[in-house]
């Protein structure tokens, strides 16, 4: 058992743990502290009333310094005053602009009653007034604080968890760099035998088709071992004719697959001279023609052709095999992801990473029907070129 990892997966629980505690208790704060300026503000509206109510019924003994400092206090909450017909009689805190249409007035007065329960206090026997009256603003700035402190913390949730995906793809990375060079080295021992015997096979005269095939095979193991070292770090691109490039690779796997795949290769009669990683190109070119073949079950038609515009290089596979649901046209390129019983999903993601991050290009599925077949676009765009 490893308890190291047990031991970092209880950390995390733990941190998500008290992460939740935190925000909960922060919210219930919040809560609470709304709840107490709303209670707050109802009991200054109640004074509000009183005061209101003592000056409605005032006399010239009735002393009016504490009501009028009352009345004149309330700078922030608006108010709007109404008889029990709901005719405004006083507003207070109000813009004047609303106060002078009667439809925005009333929208108003609608609004006010949404957000409190009238204050109905009676200021005569059998009369009564109605005291509508709004929040204020720092009532509305706590009520979206939740929200904005929601959106911060899922914000910064996000920031973490990119940190970690990007830290745990760094790792991971570099656990494949260092894997694909192991074995670029591994291979490199045999293949140096392997060169060394087919040197002593050209020398007893051995049938020189035979030895010419041999020779084939043993520079592509050349050309995998060149491709396997060149993980992990920058490659480099030079010049080179795409078109060339691509048949050259397309001719070694025909020769290499059945005859029940039925090949075509079209391109233009003139070079097109692209910058280029030779090796890793034809390392996209056969994950693409594999591929296509595995989706006819090694049976069908295939067709590699090469189209050129004013800005653009295309290399288009097309297959007649099983075809991709639409759903899942951007998911083939994620690593991991597969369709097939056996295989670890990594030779589309490899194929994209080649394209666009060393080669500065495009890949996509151009077009796909199920049961019918595939089409994958693989595009340069010329301007690197003229650059180059």
């Amino acid at each position: 058992m490893d308890f190291s990892y047990d031991k970092r997966n209880i950390t995390r629980w733990i941190i998500i743990g008290a992460s939740f505690v935190i925000i909960t208790l922060i919210l219930w704060n919040t809560y609470t502290f709304f709840t107490y300026f709303k209670n707050e503000e109802r009991a200054k509206m109640e004074y509000w009333a009183d005061a209101q109510k003592t000056l409605i019924n005032a006399d010239d003994n009735t002393p009016l310094d504490l009501p009028l400092k009352i009345l004149a206090r309330n700078t922030t909450i608006p108010i709007i005053l109404t008889n029990e017909r709901d005719s405004i009689i006083s507003t207070s805190n109000i813009d004047e602009r609303i106060l002078q249409s009667e439809n925005a007035s009333r929208a108003l007065l609608q609004k006010l009653r949404k957000e409190n329960d009238p204050i109905i206090f009676e200021y005569v026997p059998g009369k009564f007034q109605y005291l509508y009256y709004g929040n204020s603003s720092l009532i509305n700035t706590l009520k979206y604080y939740p929200v904005a402190l929601l959106l911060i913390i899922v914000l910064f949730g996000g920031v973490v968890y990119n940190f970690y995906r990007s830290t745990k793809m760094a790792t991971q990375n570099k656990l494949w760099a260092g894997m694909a060079k192991e074995t670029a080295h591994q291979i490199g021992t045999p293949l140096s035998s392997l060169i060394g015997w087919l040197e002593i096979m050209k020398a007893d005269n051995v049938d020189p088709v035979t030895v010419a095939e041999i020779e084939k095979d043993v520079t592509r193991l050349q050309v995998i071992t060149d491709r396997f070292s060149k993980i992990g770090s920058e490659p480099a691109v030079e010049k080179k004719n795409i078109i060339e490039e691509t048949a050259e690779t397309f001719d070694y796997l025909k020769s290499r697959f059945s005859k029940q795949v039925e090949f075509s290769f079209k391109a233009p009669k003139k070079p097109i001279m692209i910058p280029l990683n030779a090796a890793l190109h034809s390392w996209t070119i056969e994950n693409m023609v594999k591929n296509a073949i595995d989706a006819m079950r090694g049976r069908g038609k295939l067709m590699v052709r090469i189209e050129e515009d004013a800005r653009q290089v295309k290399i288009l596979i097309s297959d007649t095999g099983k075809g991709i649901p639409k759903t899942q046209f951007r998911r083939i390129f994620e690593p991991g992801f597969t369709t097939k019983k056996r295989g670890w999903g990594l030779g589309l993601s490899l194929t994209k990473r080649i394209v666009e991050d060393y080669h500065k290009g495009k890949i996509k599925v151009l077009h796909s029907e199920p049961g019918k077949g595939t089409t994958m676009q693989i595009c340069f765009r010329k301007e690197l070129a003229d650059r180059g």
